[in-house]
């Protein structure tokens, strides 16, 4: 939503130019208070090997800056104007001495300095996949807590995957063994899937923001999901 501060000023009149400064100032708080999201960043973890490594490799102000422009991606990629997303203003990330890699809740992101500490290679580049990832979570749809895990799962590494951070380690296309096993496996087929109909996933995310079927994907392709399962293996067979 748009919002415009409009005024009809009769050319005989003349409006005080302090109330002209107040009544824009005003609209653009007004616009602000709707599209602005607060980022911050904690370092929980300080003194750890990881803590110590997200300071120096990463930093507060380079995961600040990623996460507002996974924000900003995931928006475009789920085709959602302000009236179509979730409806948060504040979201924190946490560096945190933890076991596995991350997770959200609550609009909070909790990475762990563990993972960053054991990581070897580019763990800036890891952990910017990560956050792309963990955002997701965040403006994304869950079916009204209908949505299978793997798919919640698939559409966020989906967006990870179209963003340019998947890591080596991910299966290849054609790999897996079913569509809703999640994550790497499932986001190659919701790549396949989208490549057959441009803005499937973003559809798709759409429907997810009331309930869930498993009817969505022949709602979209015209085909079940199995059917699209099974041409999705032939394909990449060799």
């Amino acid at each position: 939503m748009n919002l415009q501060a409009t005024s009809y000023i009769h050319p005989k009149e003349k409006m005080d130019p302090l109330m002209i400064l107040i009544s824009s100032l005003l609209a653009m708080a007004a616009v602000d208070g709707i599209q602005a999201v607060d980022y911050d960043v904690t370092n929980n973890a300080i003194g750890t090997a990881g803590g110590t490594r997200f300071d120096n490799e990463i930093g507060v102000d380079y995961t600040k800056q990623t996460v507002e422009t996974a924000s900003a991606f995931i928006w475009r990629t789920f085709g959602q104007g302000e009236s179509d997303r979730k409806s948060v203003q504040h979201v924190s990330i946490f560096i945190d001495s933890m076991d596995g890699v991350a997770y959200t809740s609550n609009n909070e992101i909790h990475v762990s300095a563990n993972y960053i500490g054991g990581y070897s290679g580019d763990v800036r580049n890891e952990i910017t996949g990560v956050l792309y990832h963990e955002m997701t979570h965040i403006w994304q749809w869950f079916g009204n807590n209908q949505g299978p895990g793997g798919l919640i799962e698939g559409i966020a590494d989906f967006v990870r995957l179209k963003a340019g951070f998947a890591p080596s380690h991910w299966v290849k296309a054609g790999e897996g063994d079913r569509w809703d096993h999640g994550y790497d496996v499932t986001a190659r087929f919701l790549d396949y899937c989208n490549g057959l109909r441009d803005g499937f996933v973003a559809d798709l995310n759409g429907k997810l923001r009331t309930g869930y079927s498993v009817d969505f994907f022949a709602e979209l392709l015209g085909k079940s999901v199995d059917q699209l399962w099974s041409d999705y293996k032939s394909q990449n067979m060799n």
